[in-house]
């Protein structure tokens, strides 16, 4: 079950991705509208350059109370996320998101980005598995 691949978790739907010269306005529309938490932003040939979420707009919008209508993505994101690849296992997915503090993880082929799972994308027995592992290293 926590043998998984990303290309089975992620069949689900395409990613949400925009260009780095749109606005966190833009964003926050798109997010919301597709009811995703995450925009990948992508140069024109699709190779990820960063991701924006939710904990960006709060961080980094709010916080420093920024015009979402005036600051771009490229401003915004975060750049250079970790990826993982479409045969990554799931629990080698989230081991990587925890080791981060991710909630998304962009999944990339060569230098295109082809989808992202989050945390909600898993299933209870890998997440368990994950559980039970970070306890082991508590322990030790």
């Amino acid at each position: 079950m926590t043998n998984r691949p990303m290309l089975e978790i992620m069949v689900r739907r395409e990613p949400v991705t925009l260009p780095p010269g749109a606005t966190v306005l833009e964003a926050a529309r798109t997010m919301r509208d597709r009811r995703v938490g995450a925009v990948l932003v992508t140069d024109p040939e699709g190779a990820l350059l960063g991701i924006f979420t939710g904990r960006d707009a709060v961080w980094r919008m709010l916080a420093e109370n920024r015009d979402p209508a005036r600051t771009t993505l490229a401003e915004a994101m975060t750049p250079k996320p970790e990826t993982v690849g479409p045969r990554a296992k799931a629990i080698e997915a989230l081991r990587l998101m925890q080791d981060c503090g991710a909630r998304h993880l962009p999944v990339v082929e060569g230098a295109r980005v082809i989808g992202v799972v989050s945390r909600g994308d898993f299933r209870g027995l890998e997440q368990a598995r994950l559980d039970d592992e970070t306890e082991l290293w508590e322990r030790l």
